[in-house]
């Protein structure tokens, strides 16, 4: 439920603010990523642009290494080019998923250095930025070893197999200058999004 949760956030927010923002997907097509949400019953928002890089991933599959596609400088341009057509009303911006954008570069010299940069250069936007990114259960936030303290917020979303089924569940693992419950809250998709029922206690408790 990471795409869609992502997806709704942005498309209510956008819905009743009016502004801007850019979705950007590496591991599916705009087609089938709003077939997707059609099927959930997901509100597509006006003001929202979906950029896949398909075509990129094909021209990249037949060319040198050389010559290949350099993702985050792409990514940079996107954002710089946004900016300049949307100005201030440019709030919003998703990267469907970290874990592709690695996968899909040939050259990783100093992708740590550069991933810090690449956060300054959101940052600097004044762009509220969801990056989704799948981690195994109780693993670290992180891939390449700094993101989870880059960031300014972790969001989990999993399942919680301790009360003899499985229940979806949305924790708040971090969250900058503010007060948090670090409970698992259960939550259920419906059509048009997701609820959040309340908290999961351990049956033993």
């Amino acid at each position: 439920m990471k795409t869609s949760f992502c997806y709704t956030l942005m498309s209510r927010y956008l819905r009743k603010t009016g502004e801007f923002g850019l979705y950007t997907t590496l591991e599916e097509t705009v087609q089938s990523h709003l077939k997707n949400m059609e099927s959930l019953g997901v509100d597509l928002s006006l003001n929202m642009q979906i950029s896949d890089f398909t075509d990129l991933r094909e021209v990249d599959a037949v060319v040198a290494a050389e010559d290949q596609t350099d993702y985050i400088a792409f990514i940079e341009k996107m954002v710089a080019h946004f900016k300049r057509v949307h100005g201030a009303k440019f709030k919003l911006f998703a990267l469907d998923s970290l874990g592709a954008l690695y996968s899909l570069m040939e050259n990783t010299t100093n992708m740590r250095k550069r991933m810090f940069y690449f956060f300054k250069m959101l940052r600097e936007n004044e762009l509220t930025t969801m990056v989704i990114m799948e981690r195994s259960p109780n693993g670290d936030s992180q891939l390449l070893g700094n993101e989870g303290f880059l960031v300014d917020g972790i969001l989990m979303l999993g399942l919680d197999r301790s009360r003899g089924k499985l229940v979806r569940y949305l924790q708040v693992e971090k969250m900058r200058a503010a007060e948090h419950s670090m409970e698992k809250h259960a939550v259920e998709p419906k059509r048009g999004g997701m609820t959040v029922l309340g908290p999961i206690f351990d049956a033993g408790a």
